[in-house]
């Protein structure tokens, strides 16, 4: 057994711990802050008056949508023009992303392509950037906790990546989730949940990604549905919120050290394509990819300890010690008729983008974690049956 973990020095979650953000900025030496939100940047008011109580002055750059490599440019002249000496992150996992890539370029100097996969040079990153404190919104990405950005380019998602982009801070306080929308809810929670089955089934589990992925499941299983019908507004449901936060940074941690699989290589491409939230792609993607996958392993590869996991997936899912694999895939179709999942095909695509997808998706990295080596036919099945 041979693995490696990457991790932030410093994770910090529990209720209230987005009033840390100025003293751990001030710990790191940072006295003025570009602080990176999502489409409402008046979300972070309230922390950008604790910072500037606290001696350290912010610059506010809001991220509209998904970043691209435009949007990191944007990011990195306001960072230097403003002579910013740290980032924030504090919004969505859009925001997080650009906070992490603005952060590293922003203190090199290199452009994002130089170091983007797939579609950049891929070079690899030498040294480190600005401090980056991560301070999430929604709980789906874990990008509090992950060592890439994700940005478009050229009709597709790739990644920036480097031990060197983690976080040196991530500050999770579930109470940030109060006020979100159920269609967050839900795509953001899909996103977690994905993140957790994937790196279950990876061909690069190992034994930490695969205790925080156990707990993770339970937590979601538990609370994503009722989060969605009833939800995250009050100390009623402070329990959900904690829920969904701790599932969303246990799926950081996992993809971060086990990989993700099929789910995550069509999501790339696919979100590259068409005008569609990450999260609401994996979850249309999820049912239909896991099936593919054990009817592919059970085919080609009987023994894999992958079949067995997913009868614990079952488990984890239904609560029920008796659960099999099938009861897991069941579970799974019935979440996404319940939180009201869209098709791919709402978001433009169609029967005649299956072969581009599929090609994009087979270039994925994400793809190299997936428990066996797909087919084209069968990836062609996974995307056409999430239209």
């Amino acid at each position: 057994m041979r693995f490696a973990l990457a991790v932030p020095g410093d994770v910090r979650f529990g209720r209230g711990r987005a009033g840390e953000l100025p003293g751990v900025l001030t710990g790191l030496g940072v006295t003025r802050a570009l602080v990176v939100t999502g489409r409402t940047p008046t979300r972070a008011e309230t922390a950008r008056r604790a910072l500037a109580d606290a001696g350290v002055d912010a610059v506010v750059f809001p991220v509209i949508g998904e970043p691209s490599v435009g949007t990191v440019r944007e990011g990195v002249a306001a960072a230097r023009g403003a002579g910013c000496d740290g980032v924030v992150g504090y919004g969505g996992g859009s925001a997080l992303d650009a906070a992490k890539a603005v952060a590293l370029l922003a203190a090199t100097g290199a452009d994002p392509v130089d170091h983007l996969e797939v579609v950049g040079q891929g070079l690899p990153v030498r040294d480190p950037g600005l401090p980056c404190v991560a301070v999430p919104t929604t709980a789906g990405t874990g990008s509090e906790v992950t060592r890439n950005a994700v940005l478009s380019a050229d009709g597709v998602k790739a990644s920036l990546r480097s031990p060197l982009m983690l976080p040196r801070t991530a500050l999770i306080d579930p109470d940030l989730l109060a006020g979100l929308g159920a269609r967050t809810v839900a795509s953001s929670g899909m996103d977690a949940l994905t993140q957790l089955v994937e790196p279950f089934l990876s061909a690069r589990a190992n034994p930490f990604t695969d205790a925080l992925a156990r707990d993770g499941l339970r937590r979601s299983a538990r609370s994503l549905r009722r989060a969605y019908v009833e939800g995250l507004n009050g100390d009623a449901v402070a329990g959900l919120r904690e829920d969904l936060g701790l599932a969303s940074l246990f799926g950081g941690l996992c993809l971060a050290n086990a990989g993700l699989g099929a789910v995550h290589g069509f999501a790339g491409v696919t979100g590259g394509r068409f005008d569609a939230p990450h999260g609401a792609v994996c979850a249309a993607l999820l049912t239909p990819a896991v099936e593919v996958n054990v009817r592919a392993l059970a085919t080609r590869a009987p023994g894999h300890p992958a079949l067995v996991r997913l009868s614990e997936l079952g488990v984890l899912l239904t609560g029920d010690p008796a659960a099999t694999g099938a009861d897991a895939l069941a579970w799974l179709a019935e979440l996404r008729a319940a939180l009201e999942v869209p098709g791919l095909g709402s978001y433009g695509a169609a029967e005649a983008d299956v072969p581009e997808l599929v090609a994009g998706a087979r270039r994925a990295s994400s793809m190299k974690a997936n428990p066996i080596e797909l087919t084209d036919a069968e990836l062609a099945e996974i995307v056409t049956r999430a239209l």
